[in-house]
């Protein structure tokens, strides 16, 4: 990397923020546990402040990671990247712990893991990890981490006592896994702060009014203060004619960034946009694709010098604004090339799952084999029990399957997937595009069942439990098991609906329950819930009209 000046927004003043993060460092050196999640826009000056606490946490084991919005939908994805360092004490964790975060890593084979019992893991973990020293978690960009890491990581922060483990996260707006943790509002600079640093980048007199202008509308971000002004001549900035109303400070600094990438070389641009394309920043694999297109080494000096890569050991971008940047200033088939090439540079073997992302988002239509690779993913995700990961591989094959029958049941079975992940306007689009294909008898039932599902964890609403009894009593013939999980959830949906509901919903759902058909085979759980949920709910009406 060329010796450059840290193009990065300084720290200055941040007296108040600093405090804070001092006294967790204090804490954890007094062997006390503490979670703290710092809140604002981008480029406020979030990753400084993280950058602050990494340097003062001199004698403490550090992790770090930060999250990917390419990555959203891949299971337990930021998890790996922050415990990855610990994973040498995977195997000195109680059984069922070790099991459960291995499943999850992929490292072997099981059941879905329970997501407490990985969330224990990664909580003991953290805690054997910080037995010699405080250990110091860094987490940013808190709001791109895929969904069952943040879940993990949430259940863990709320549970740090005696341990002297911290973890500090960081995010534009967390997501509501994170509610209830302790925050500190980012704000941006304070007046004098903010008016030094503007100094710092317009070196010419510049007129009172459009000085107050340019840090009100950027409202003290440092970022915006230090980018806004490049490119703008003299005569723009003395007027405010370069000043663009209309949009919010982060869309006008990625839009700055965007016309400095357009003034890079084309080779680039398209190095840049083959790292804005891989969620790990991996600079072997980045270089690999980059070769497969004819993309040289020195294609990255421009984009250094410029301060808006750094491309070494290591490959990072100056901001998350510029990595978007990147991908949104480029046309789809240059996306498309991008992803072939990662694709192509990414072990089929050691992460098939990355691989078929790629391919997916290379495919220009329809592509069954494509869509198989992703169904296949969807399975291993389910495995590991990112529901959300599987929802996401779902839907992508169901949109790149040309065959009306196939795709509906993979619509559905995406849609299944996004009830169970909590997505349910996803879940409702998924519906209609099965929907539009060929259904058979049970695919429609399955359909029915959605929906009903969707009525029932959406609102508890009264409409749910005739739904899904419905539904059962459809499914009795074509799949028993099926049926009697349904009855299942109808009981349920009854239960929660409580006075919303028609008062006998739950007294017929239980005689309709009873008569039910059986599946082959043993009974299962579920089976012997319901029987007992049914009988005791059938013989306490009986009893109280004996009454």
């Amino acid at each position: 990397m060329s010796a450059l000046v840290d193009p990065r927004p300084p720290l200055l003043n941040r007296q108040r923020e600093r405090a804070v993060l001092d006294d967790l460092l204090a804490d954890l050196r007094a062997g006390r546990g503490r979670a703290l999640m710092l809140r604002g826009e981008a480029g406020v000056g979030k990753s400084a402040l993280l950058r602050h606490i990494l340097g003062a946490a001199a004698g403490m084991r550090v992790v770090r990671a930060a999250g990917v919005e390419s990555e959203m939908e891949l299971a337990y994805a930021g998890l790996h990247l922050l415990v990855a360092p610990l994973l040498d004490g995977l195997e000195g964790l109680p059984g069922p712990q070790r099991d459960a975060l291995g499943v999850a890593f992929g490292l072997r084979q099981g059941d879905p893991p329970d997501r407490f019992m990985v969330g224990l893991a990664v909580l003991t973990l953290l805690a054997e990890a910080a037995e010699e020293r405080a250990l110091l978690c860094v987490v940013d960009d808190t709001q791109w981490l895929d969904r069952s890491s943040a879940q993990v990581l949430a259940f863990v922060a709320r549970r740090l006592l005696a341990e002297p483990v911290g973890i500090v996260f960081a995010a534009r707006e967390p997501g509501r896994e994170f509610q209830g943790l302790a925050e500190l509002e980012v704000r941006g600079l304070a007046g004098p702060d903010a008016h030094t640093l503007l100094r710092s980048v317009i070196r010419f007199p510049l007129d009172d009014r459009i000085k107050e202008r340019i840090l009100a509308e950027t409202n003290g971000n440092p970022l915006a203060l230090l980018e806004l002004p490049r490119g703008l001549s003299p005569t723009q900035l003395a007027g405010g004619f370069g000043l663009v109303e209309a949009q919010a400070v982060p869309q006008r600094v990625e839009q700055g960034f965007r016309h400095r990438l357009a003034a890079l070389p084309a080779e680039t641009q398209s190095l840049m946009l083959v790292a804005a394309a891989e969620p790990t920043l991996d600079a072997v694999l980045i270089w690999r694709a980059a070769g497969l297109l004819g993309i040289p080494a020195s294609a990255a000096k421009d984009a250094q010098a410029d301060g808006l890569l750094e491309a070494g050991a290591g490959v990072r971008f100056r901001h998350p604004l510029v990595r978007s940047a990147v991908y949104s200033a480029a046309s789809p088939p240059q996306r498309r090339a991008a992803h072939r090439a990662l694709a192509e540079a990414t072990d089929r073997d050691r992460d098939p799952d990355r691989r078929a992302w790629h391919l997916a988002a290379a495919a220009p239509g329809p592509d069954d084999e494509v869509a198989a690779e992703l169904e296949r993913s969807a399975e291993r995700a389910q495995a590991r029990g990112g529901m959300a990961a599987a929802a996401a591989f779902l839907r992508r094959a169901a949109e790149l399957t040309a065959d009306p029958g196939p795709r509906s049941e993979r619509a559905l079975a995406a849609a299944q997937a996004n009830v169970m992940a909590g997505s349910f306007e996803a879940a409702a689009d998924l519906l209609a595009m099965a929907a539009a294909g060929p259904l058979d008898e049970l695919q429609r039932a399955r359909v029915d069942l959605v929906h009903g599902q969707i009525a029932f964890v959406s609102s508890m609403s009264s409409d749910a439990p005739p739904i899904l009894a419905r539904v059962a009593k459809q499914l009795e013939p074509l799949d028993p098991g099926l049926a009697r999980e349904t009855y299942l959830e109808a009981w349920y949906a009854a239960l929660y609906a409580g006075q919303f509901a028609g008062g006998d919903d739950l007294h017929a759902i239980s005689r309709a329950a009873r008569s039910a058909p059986r599946p082959a085979g043993a009974p299962r759980p579920s089976d012997l819930l319901l029987d007992g949920l049914a009988v005791l709910t059938t013989e306490d009406a009986r009893r109280r009209r004996r009454c």
